[in-house]
């Protein structure tokens, strides 16, 4: 009797110490795992729904993928909270004013990265794609340099640090890579080869990428092709502060929820009304605005090529943290480190941007 009263004890122990861990995961039968994510039902079920705000379509993109290949996609892991107790969480003064809309593509015309849509292929390199796509816009707004960095460098590089490469990352990780190691360009280490689509995520079971710590180019140095962020931040959840962060540096890397319906997005503003819940994603949010009738959005650029969603883009609600969008924003300041000195306009070298905020 005694032993089996030790037993349940130990049970209980041992479910109370991993409760956490298994709340978190929400296991998917297998049956569900092997349908297709795009449903005909859930196009009806939106289209016929008034009160949606949005419309849904059996996107391109998605042909043929599988629930489980979807998921695969959805590559932010929950940061450790241990991790985030070092990161400075940025607010803005209520007091500056910010326009009722805002768009980065046309705020800064130049900078051709900013209106890009990039594709992740089949790997889960969201928190890759969204960390490098934000800082190579950010060199472009501060500099006038309009270079593409590397997302490969980060993907394959930064290691255990960053999380599991095409298995999902940390946004946050991604940044301070950007810190400690910076970021070689694209042209030295390109995300896609020639053949256009099978290094790295092209074919499903095609495996997280060698670090090499060389350029395919071999006029190019790997060292002096790194390019650095000052810091790394998170910006206070309040949409002023993140709309003031756009508006102030440029566009910012977020991560929320995906849910089933979210793969059948093809317009208008975004809100979850059915489906499983299917993992976290990180993209890159580009402005905001208030539609005619009312309805206040951000408006970001997803990388699943145009073929998925409003030409690449999608809204979603602003101001009620829908999906939770509005809790994860991370961002960084490009830093002078390593450019050549000449190709940064003289009024635009501050010396307070090397320094942390």
């Amino acid at each position: 009797m005694g032993a089996a009263i030790g037993m349940c004890f130990l049970v209980l122990l041992l479910i109370s110490t991993f409760q956490l861990q298994v709340i978190a995961v929400k296991p998917i039968p297998q049956l569900k795992l092997d349908s297709e994510i795009l449903q005909e039902s859930v196009v009806k079920l939106i289209n016929g729904n008034a009160e949606a705000g949005w419309k849904a379509a059996m996107n391109p993109r998605f042909a043929n993928h599988t629930v489980a290949e979807f998921k695969h996609l959805l590559g932010v892991k929950p940061t450790p909270e241990g991790d985030l107790k070092s990161v400075s969480v940025v607010t803005h003064a209520k007091s500056l004013k910010l326009p009722k809309n805002f768009d980065a593509r046309t705020a800064w015309p130049h900078c051709s990265t900013i209106g890009r849509i990039l594709d992740q292929g089949h790997c889960g390199s969201c928190w890759a794609f969204g960390a490098v796509e934000s800082l190579s816009d950010r060199f472009c707004i501060k500099f006038g340099m309009n270079i593409s960095l590397s997302v490969n460098d980060l993907l394959a590089c930064c290691g255990f640090m960053c999380g599991d490469g095409c298995d999902g990352g940390y946004p946050i990780s991604a940044w301070r890579y950007f810190v400690h190691s910076g970021v070689v360009t694209d042209e030295c280490d390109p995300y896609f080869d020639n053949a256009g689509c099978s290094h790295p995520g092209c074919e499903p079971a095609y495996p997280t990428p060698r670090c090499e710590k060389r350029c395919v180019k071999q006029n190019l140095l790997w060292t002096g092709s790194k390019h650095f962020s000052v810091n790394a931040y998170r910006i206070s959840s309040d949409p002023h502060s993140i709309m003031a962060e756009v508006y102030l540096n440029g566009p910012v890397e977020v991560a929320f929820t995906v849910y089933e319906d979210f793969a059948h997005y093809k317009s208008g503003v975004y809100k979850h009304v059915t489906g499983d819940e299917m993992g976290g994603h990180a993209v890159k949010l580009i402005g905001w605005g208030t539609t005619d009738d009312g309805e206040d959005y951000w408006l970001l650029a997803n990388q699943w090529n145009r073929s998925w969603g409003d030409d690449g883009y999608f809204k979603i609600r602003r101001g009620t943290n829908e999906c939770g969008i509005e809790e994860d924003v991370d961002a960084g300041l490009p830093s002078t480190r390593n450019l050549i000195i000449k190709s940064v306009p003289a009024d635009q070298v501050d010396a307070s941007l090397d320094t942390t905020i």
